[in-house]
């Protein structure tokens, strides 16, 4: 399936930020005083082109796809559970699931790449590219061909996508290590300090699995162009993702990211399309050693530090109240002049006290 990279057009307009950030400043509040909610008030106003943004019929789409390198014990958990999880989110248990039902938030699950077939169901989409991707340490983890399928499939999914906001989740045994790849690479770290734990390995297991990384990057050391780099390190979950958030990105839709794996695909598709960024909203700074950093190479600012590293989704539906909030302060809160409340620089300096002769 041939794809082409959408040109991602930059958004900054100077005009409407002064706008946003003078209606913020006259709100019955100190300068300044909500902090991120309004830096994060001014995004979403700049990615809706709006003064009174209003995000409606947010979707989460969890991504996910097997991967050849887990046979290599990259992960504490078996292949088997990317599918069992999926029937999980499908069948309403997971963390993710309970998460979007609580905040009105629509949840699709995508079948990218898992070696497993589902039964076709209302949440479901099937867009397997091939029953998971092959082994890096041995060959490309997807084609040329596979990848640009993948990417393709991204696009077409978010086209039929509801609303103007989309939440971002994954699932795939493995993937953390397909990220910490991407992520070494394309911001040229050491992998020692792109690799964490995962689903929960030891310290000793740890250190062999960034041995195994290390011989993956030193198998594919030659390949340099960005979609043979995507295409090498893998996860046909992640490529998928890329995908639909260069689409999202080209809909002018706020892009909402969870974790180390999610933010592995935003960094892909920011180094094809920089603009990408300014539709991307940060949920948190997850558990997984490499996400602090990869966050910096981003310079992105999240909004929630909790320790998460379970993934899903989990993160960005966490986040999901904030982004309502932050528009809900746009659209609603009282300016000094409507309230009627008078600013800091209009209260009169109260007089001096008569000098009393002694």
């Amino acid at each position: 399936m041939p794809y082409t990279v959408p040109v991602i057009e930059d958004i900054a307009q100077p005009a409407l930020a002064a706008r946003l950030q003078h209606l913020l400043d006259n709100k019955t509040k100190p300068l300044g005083s909500l902090g991120q909610i309004e830096r994060l008030a001014q995004r979403i106003g700049l990615v809706l082109g709006s003064e009174a943004p209003e995000l409606v019929s947010p979707q989460l789409v969890v991504f996910a796809g097997d991967h050849g390198l887990a046979a290599r014990g990259v992960s504490a958990y078996p292949s088997d559970v990317t599918w069992q999880m999926v029937e999980n989110f499908l069948a309403g248990g997971a963390a993710v699931s309970v998460l979007a039902r609580q905040n009105g938030i629509g949840l699709t699950v995508v079948d990218c790449g898992v070696r497993h077939d589902f039964a076709p169901r209302p949440g479901l989409v099937i867009a397997k590219v091939a029953p998971g991707t092959a082994d890096a340490l041995e060959e490309p983890a997807m084609g040329a061909a596979q990848c640009e399928q993948a990417l393709a499939n991204g696009a077409a999914l978010v086209k039929d996508l509801p609303g103007n906001a989309l939440l971002l989740g994954e699932m795939g045994i493995g993937n953390t290590s397909a990220a910490s790849l991407l992520m070494s690479r394309l911001a040229g770290m050491s992998i020692v300090d792109c690799t964490g734990a995962g689903t929960g390995l030891d310290a000793d297991a740890v250190q062999r699995k960034i041995g195994i990384l290390r011989q993956v990057l030193a198998r594919h050391a030659d390949t340099a162009e960005l979609l043979e780099v995507l295409a090498a390190f893998g996860g046909f979950e992640i490529a998928t993702m890329v995908g639909a958030v260069l689409q999202a990105a080209l809909e002018r839709r706020v892009i909402v990211v969870d974790g180390f794996i999610a933010s592995s695909a935003v960094l892909v598709a920011s180094k094809l399309q920089p603009a990408v960024l300014q539709r991307c909203v940060f949920a948190h700074r997850s558990g997984e050693r490499g996400h602090a950093l990869m966050l910096a190479h981003l310079k992105a600012e999240p909004l929630l530090d909790l320790g998460l590293r379970l993934g899903e989704g989990s993160g960005a539906a966490l986040a999901w109240p904030l982004l309502m909030s932050a528009t809900a302060i746009l659209r609603e809160m009282a300016s000094f002049e409507s309230a009627g409340v008078s600013r800091q620089d209009e209260v009169a300096e109260p007089e001096p006290a008569p000098v009393v002769a002694p």
